[in-house]
């Protein structure tokens, strides 16, 4: 099986003209950022919305969100330049182990350095500064779209209003960390897999469908799973269960869509989000967080649960909880998409009226 990658024709791509320096100290020539916008960027360059998108997406948000898209919505081309990224080391346009290293003349597969959220961070504000981005009215992300907003805010405060983070915490937890490590080692189990020095005719796909199976486990609750399947099978007794038959079909959809290299240097850059490494105490670094912030936390989800979130809301001045009442666990903010938006549009509205 070969591995393709999917850009939406509607896909704008900047090409750095200088070497982009990472938190390690590595340099990456050539850089590609790829994007989606839509509305237009007013002269004064403040009515921009940035969407951060989270570990197997891509900038088509409003594919993905699209209950978020619209007039009146959270997401309203009519007043807004509403931005999405593709992150650095991700495998739809962006840089990343997918891609041609300039000094070798081959993909860079897993030669690709280790990343950090703060250089995917500050990768997408080269793209804002290149397109006359001068303020930024909110930044809005669930998972590790969430850290990007949280690490926005910290590193740009200046240029960030308010902020939105969805199922996502403050740093990685144990729990996190050890699910992380077990689907790279289903990846690395696989024959195919060869230090990561595949080609594209021979990709490691049964280690990363094992760990995407791994993960959809996570990303979905015991209430979700036990009322879509429960105990049903495909069709007679002699047919696998349905719940398996489900993992298997989503393991299969990302091996058609996603680079095994790119998950595990996503998954570690997640590994690594910590906003208060290397700035200090974490309670006082929540404390410089000032922009308004909606933290929104899922009262199923098991990945990231509410209690993450209460920490967050907590500790920031000017934050406010909402926890959604989904049973679907962490997917939950990626299939109850209308009462989300609901959420967030009634938050926005509130903080625009308090800054009058």
């Amino acid at each position: 099986m070969k591995y393709q990658s999917f850009v939406s024709p509607h896909t704008q791509f900047y090409q750095l003209t200088e070497p982009f320096q990472l938190e390690s100290g590595d340099y990456l020539e050539q850089v590609q950022v790829a994007y989606r916008s839509w509305g237009t960027l007013n002269a004064a360059g403040d009515n921009a919305v940035l969407i951060c998108h989270a570990l197997t997406g891509n900038a088509d948000a409003d594919d993905w969100w699209a209950p978020l898209f619209g007039p009146g919505c959270s997401f309203d081309p009519t007043t807004d330049f509403i931005l999405c990224s593709n992150v650095l080391g991700s495998c739809y346009g962006t840089t990343g182990p997918t891609s041609l290293d300039p000094r070798t003349g081959a993909t860079y597969a897993l030669r690709f350095p280790a990343i950090t959220i703060r250089d995917m961070v500050h990768l997408q504000a080269q793209l804002l500064t290149y397109l006359g981005i001068r303020r930024i009215k909110q930044v809005v992300g669930g998972s590790l779209g969430g850290m990007q907003v949280l690490e926005w805010a910290l590193l740009y405060p200046e240029w960030v209003e308010s902020i939105a983070v969805i199922a996502a915490s403050g740093r990685h937890s144990a729990w996190c960390i050890g699910l992380s490590e077990t689907q790279r080692q289903a990846i690395y189990a696989d024959p195919n897999w060869n230090g990561g020095r595949y080609n594209a005719e021979n990709l490691p796909v049964n280690g990363l469908a094992v760990a995407r199976m791994i993960a959809m486990s996570t990303y979905r609750s015991w209430f979700s799973f036990e009322e879509k399947f429960s105990r049903k099978r495909q069709d007679d007794l002699e047919q696998p269960y349905a719940i398996a038959s489900y993992l298997h079909h989503q393991g299969q959809k990302l091996v058609e869509r996603f680079d095994a290299n790119t998950y595990i240097r996503l998954t570690e850059a997640m590994d690594s989000h910590d906003i208060g490494r290397d700035r200090g105490d974490y309670t006082a670094i929540l404390q410089r967080i000032e922009q308004p912030a909606l933290i929104v936390a899922i009262e199923s989800d098991v990945l990231y649960p509410p209690i993450e979130q209460q920490q967050l809301a907590a500790g920031m001045p000017r934050a406010q909880l909402h926890t959604l009442a989904s049973p679907h666990g962490h997917d939950g903010f990626l299939i109850d998409m209308h009462v989300l938006n609901d959420v967030i549009v009634t938050f926005s509205r509130q903080w625009e009226l308090l800054e009058r």
